[in-house]
């Protein structure tokens, strides 16, 4: 794999790693401009607490029922995890790394300050419910316009440099290994500032009032933004080269233009153009076998090579690389892979709404003066997801290739978090069928019931996100570096999403999520989610069964359950 860096062309030494371009300054890249985006990535991540309590503060606040507050949240977080898809694009095409992390915080910076101002002007929110009366106004339309501008631009803010940072940073340096190190980093500061956000913050929110919690994001944003810019001599940066899509879209069309053509097995016959100098590729290799019938975009046929002032240009649209054919057979060899993550992360979003629900029915008294934030129950995932990352990093992989002889692929680490996923559903419904059995005999079950589920997710996430992140970064074609990172957002989006779509289907059909979590069988729910997990997993591992990397290893399925190395 050659990752990308700022300026110059990319060859490939022969262990497989980009060596350094000569034109970059010593004080440029590496561990020492990484720290600067670790920080930043700590800070803006920070900045982003004010989606943690947003359920709390839609029913408390915006008087909306709990359900349809539950909802709107997983529509916000599928909407930051689409937006880095867009920033992704923007990156590689128009603007790079730097510009659109620097605009988009920019850009969240204005979504915190107006929500800033939703609570602080009276206007601009409802009046609180009349307990004595049971009636809750309505917001206006005034009211719900600006709520929703508020959050559309934190949420546009919060997706857009989540994970155009992740790949910036891997862009600062040329080894894979410090590549996937600097991925275990990013995700420990990543789960480190969210655990404080779902906690400190919310707790802020909870006890000293909204317009604290909503200035400390605000406070955060500011200081992480001034210190990307300051370090921005550090950097290296990544030029962008136009839309890579329309390379990948040529492929399509000349393989169809051309597909009456006979596929040749001589690389004499396929077209290279610049590739055999920018991305160190063979020009006496010919184009894969796998998806074979897109090798015509790359095989020259009469007309399609031009003479123009001595030098060759191949027409457009009919003549394409084997390069650009490669990285097309590379999109399309990751997306099922890809879509079995989606329902990996639909059960998370519907698990991640409806426990702040059970915590809001649970007794949250730890003591006589404290009461525990029903925003802050999934901290405990973050935190168990950050621990994870630290111990398996420290502790499982040395074990694993201690005893297997290599570390864990990518695939493997994703199929022990399928695993994982599965065992947290399972235990949400006993633990819930157990707080409802309480509620009925009129006891209050305490919250900590709910820290073994967040518990065993977070374990699952510590184990499949950075597995997909690293996956993507390694599988994705060169062009498309930033994009390849923020799939992981995408799928989560897709995902939150289609459990919002769950659970109003569930709502349709069944009457297991009333606006009285007591009333309902919120269980019967988590059950649905343990069947789902189940058979995304099957899916998993049929499609990862013969899956060949592009270094040319195949993971098999006795690979990713047994820990065997191919």
């Amino acid at each position: 794999m050659a990752a990308l860096h700022a300026g110059g062309n990319t060859s490939l030494s022969s262990d497989g790693e980009t060596p350094p371009p000569a034109a970059v300054h010593r004080h440029q890249g590496g561990w020492g401009a990484t720290s600067f985006i670790i920080a930043t990535v700590f800070g803006l991540t920070l900045a982003g607490g004010w989606s943690a309590n947003l359920i709390v503060f839609l029913i408390n606040e915006f008087n909306i029922k709990r359900i349809d507050a539950a909802q709107i949240s997983n529509v916000v977080a599928g909407c930051i995890s689409f937006f880095p898809v867009v920033g992704a694009v923007v990156a590689d095409s128009l603007l790079g790394c730097f510009s659109v992390i620097w605009i988009s915080s920019l850009i969240s910076l204005l979504g915190l300050i107006l929500l800033l101002l939703i609570v602080a002007v009276e206007s601009l929110n409802p009046p609180a419910c009349q307990p004595a009366s049971n009636f809750c106004p309505t917001p206006s339309t005034t009211q719900y316009a600006v709520l929703y501008s508020a959050i559309a631009l934190a949420s546009i803010g919060l997706g857009g440099f989540r994970f155009t940072l992740a790949t910036m940073g891997a862009n600062q340096f040329h080894k894979i290994k410090h590549q996937s190190t600097f991925f275990n980093w990013y995700f420990f500061s990543f789960y480190g500032a969210s655990l404080i956000a779902s906690t400190g913050i919310v707790y802020v929110e909870d006890n000293l009032g909204w317009r604290w919690g909503f200035g400390i994001c605000i406070a955060s944003n500011v200081l992480a933004l001034a210190l990307f810019i300051a370090a921005a001599p550090y950097y290296l940066r990544d030029k962008p080269r136009g839309s890579p899509f329309t390379g990948l879209l040529r492929v399509a069309v000349a393989s169809i233009r051309k597909r009456k053509a006979l596929i040749s097995s001589q690389p004499k016959d396929y077209y290279y153009g610049d590739d055999v100098h920018i991305h160190g590729a063979d020009a006496d290799i010919p184009p894969t076998n796998w998806f074979r019938q897109l090798n015509r975009a790359a095989l020259k046929t009469e007309g399609d090579i031009l003479i123009s002032n001595g030098s060759s240009i191949a027409t457009p649209w009919k003549l394409c690389s084997v390069q650009q054919v490669e990285d097309l057979k590379s999109i399309i060899r990751i997306l099922p892979l890809w879509s079995s993550s989606i329902f990996l992360g639909t059960p998370i979003g519907v698990q991640l709404s409806l426990t702040v629900l059970q915590a809001l029915a649970a007794d949250r008294r730890l003591s006589r003066r404290f009461q525990f934030p029903a925003g802050s129950v999934p901290v405990f995932s973050f935190a168990s997801t950050a621990i994870g990352l630290a111990l398996i990093n420290h502790c499982f992989r040395p074990m694993w290739k201690k005893t297997a002889g290599k570390n864990p692929t990518p695939l493997q680490q994703i199929g022990i978090g399928h695993v994982f996923n599965i065992a947290s559903m399972a235990v949400s419904a006993l633990v819930e069928s157990r707080r409802r059995s309480s509620a009925v005999s009129g006891h209050l079950m305490s919250v900590v019931w709910l820290v073994p589920q967040m518990v065993v997710v977070g374990i699952g996430e510590a184990f499949h996100f950075p597995g997909q992140v690293g996956l993507y970064y390694q599988e994705f074609p060169t062009c498309l570096k930033s994009l390849s990172t923020a799939m992981v957002a995408m799928l989560i989006g897709v995902a939150f999403y289609l459990s919002t779509a769950v659970l109003a289907f569930i709502r349709r059909i069944t009457d297991w999520l009333p606006d009285d979590i007591n009333k309902g069988r919120v269980d019967y729910v988590y059950w649905v989610m343990v069947v789902i997990g189940i058979i995304n997993f099957a899916y998993f591992l049929l499609i990862s069964w013969s899956y060949q990397y592009k270094n040319g290893e195949v993971v098999n399925k006795d690979q990713i359950v047994s820990g065997e190395e191919a």
